[in-house]
Parts: structure tokens; C-alpha cells; sequence
């Protein structure tokens, strides 16, 4: 069974920019409740559909699937509402890799950075551009800003 732990936070300024190219995502969900999370997702040439449930605030059940291109732009375009795009930069620090999401859309402005842990009491160092943490607020999650953009907060 796969579990993703992850912690999620606010970035502030612009020290991050430029560690890491960025890569453009496009995410469309089919359910967005906190018990389950469909999604699928198109990042190049590749598309994957993922199924998401809440262990807690920090750890989820996530199951994800290699998905046909063209069947994930139909999937996306017929059956999912609510999308998301955002160009996300993979950046090291301390042993980690910070998921950089910066967001646009309804979501532009927003900038969120993601680690993902092997035990959810793991200590990290965190980077001089990250701010408060989110994790615990579920309106910085994907598929809450699907359904609510952050322009509208």
C-alpha cells in the first residue's frame, strides 16, 4: 500500500527562483472531498490518474497510475470541472527535495512548497524562502484550490 507524507508550506520571496527549472503541470479532478481524492494529470507527454484518502493531516493513501495521453486530455476535458496549472520546480535542500508549485489561473500569486517525508516525526532543514506551514489548512491543497482558487479567498 503506498502512503505519501508530506508537509506543505507557504513561500515567501524569491531566493527559490532560479534553483530549478520548472515543469508545467495540469491537474483535473473528478472528486476533490478531504476521504477521497480523484485526479488526473498531464506533465508533458505523460498522464497519470490518482486515487487519494486521508491517514491524517500529514499522510494519505495514494495510489497513481500510468494513464494514456489522449485518454487523460478526454478524461480532463469531459469529466473534470475543476483544474489546476502550475509550473512546479524540484529543488534539493538538506537531503530533500522541495516541490515548488507556483500557480496560475484563479490561483496566480500563490506559491506553495511541498517535502515529502519518510516518517511523518522526520526531521528537515528548511530553505530561507519557505514561510508558514499550511499542512494542516486544507484550503492550500490542490484539490480544495481546484474547487475554490485563491483568487477568490
Amino acid at each position: 500500500m503506498a502512503v505519501e507524507i508530506e508537509r506543505r508550506f507557504v513561500v515567501i520571496g524569491d531566493a527559490w527562483r532560479g534553483l530549478a527549472p520548472g515543469v508545467q503541470y495540469r491537474q483535473g479532478y473528478l472528486s476533490v472531498e478531504k476521504e477521497r481524492t480523484v485526479r488526473v494529470r498531464v506533465v508533458g507527454d505523460q498522464a497519470w490518474l490518482t486515487l487519494k484518502s486521508n491517514i491524517s493531516n500529514v499522510s494519505r493513501h495514494e495510489f497513481e497510475y500510468p494513464v494514456p495521453l489522449a485518454d487523460a486530455q478526454t478524461i480532463m476535458g469531459a469529466m473534470c470541472p475543476m483544474v489546476v496549472d502550475k509550473l512546479r520546480h524540484r529543488i534539493e535542500h538538506g537531503g530533500f527535495i522541495w516541490e515548488v508549485d507556483e500557480f496560475f489561473g484563479e490561483n496566480a500569486g500563490l506559491v506553495l512548497a511541498e517535502i515529502e517525508l519518510p516518517d511523518e516525526s522526520t526531521p528537515f532543514d528548511k530553505p530561507e524562502w519557505i514561510g508558514a506551514e499550511v499542512t494542516e489548512d486544507g484550503r492550500y491543497t490542490n484539490a480544495y484550490l481546484s474547487k475554490n482558487p485563491y483568487s477568490r479567498w
